[in-house]
């Protein structure tokens, strides 16, 4: 139960955390977002570690979390690029399904096969992510090369779940998994835009909502990473991967965007799954 509820927390933290992003990328753009997400995230984990001590891990834990932040973070960047090219339609369904069905198949290779109840749970919650992340545009394929990077983007996605879990394995590990992802993130980013030559001081009218992005967004890897600890990583993973329907939900509550009706299907198998996963 325990391993349901952190899986939860973090999709609503993440959801809500993708929605200040939104709001950052209008303000600083895409990358630049990303980039003081990671960014004032480290700096959060930095003063939290002066009060949580935590002896350096071993490394096998350094390895799986630099691994898994740098990929994360590759994800992250296919993604928008995929955005930016005119995959909208097609990007977030097919990287969110991704970035949730590889930790499932992961999960039943190293921690056996789940339950039969679990397996319609998971065949849901896969249905309720695929239906949340499409907006009214529908679902358009024009050739499969089309779906290259979403692939990709999933897969980065997916493999940040694995490597994490595989990080946090280690009972004391907790907080430096977060720092050295979260670190490696913020050089892949840093590096990528310098490269693009996009200016680095944040604009005086993205502080509150940079900052509120970088804290939730750490939000959802620190319940996610309980979730992780404390349950399978199938699980976990795939109620993480529930976030669109919090940023779906706030874009609908603030902005008054419209919520399709395949969300709101959804959202109503995402509630299904959930259920399916207490029994």
């Amino acid at each position: 139960m325990l391993s349901i509820l952190y899986g939860i927390a973090s999709s609503l933290s993440w959801g809500a955390g993708d929605f200040a992003g939104g709001l950052a990328s209008r303000k600083v753009g895409a990358y630049r977002a990303v980039l003081y997400a990671d960014f004032f995230g480290l700096l959060i984990l930095a003063i939290v570690s002066i009060f949580y001590r935590e002896s350096f891990p071993n490394s096998n834990v350094v390895i799986n979390s630099l691994i898994g932040g740098a990929l994360g973070t590759c994800g992250l960047l296919i993604l928008y690029h995929s955005l930016s090219i005119g995959q909208m339609s097609i990007a977030a369904p097919v990287s969110a399904l991704f970035a949730a069905l590889l930790p499932v198949i992961f999960g039943a290779v190293t921690q056996g096969l789940p339950s039969a109840i679990q397996f319609i749970g998971f065949a849901l919650a896969l249905a309720a992510v695929w239906l949340i992340s499409q907006g009214d545009g529908g679902f358009h394929i024009g050739k499969l090369s089309d779906l290259k990077f979403p692939i990709l983007a999933g897969v980065g996605f997916g493999c940040y779940f694995i490597f994490i879990h595989n990080a946090v394995s280690d009972p004391d590990s907790l907080l430096w998994p977060m720092i050295l992802s979260r670190l490696a993130g913020t050089l892949l980013v840093f590096l990528i835009v310098l490269a693009r030559r996009e200016p680095l001081p944040v604009p005086h009218g993205a502080w509150t909502v940079a900052l509120i992005n970088a804290t939730l967004d750490l939000g959802g890897n620190f319940f996610f990473i309980l979730a992780s600890k404390a349950g399978r990583l199938d699980i976990a993973s795939i109620l993480s991967s529930l976030y669109p329907g919090m940023t779906v939900t706030l874009a609908w509550l603030i902005l008054k965007e419209r919520i399709s009706r395949k969300q709101v299907i959804g959202i109503a198998l995402a509630f299904a799954a959930i259920y399916l996963f207490t029994i």
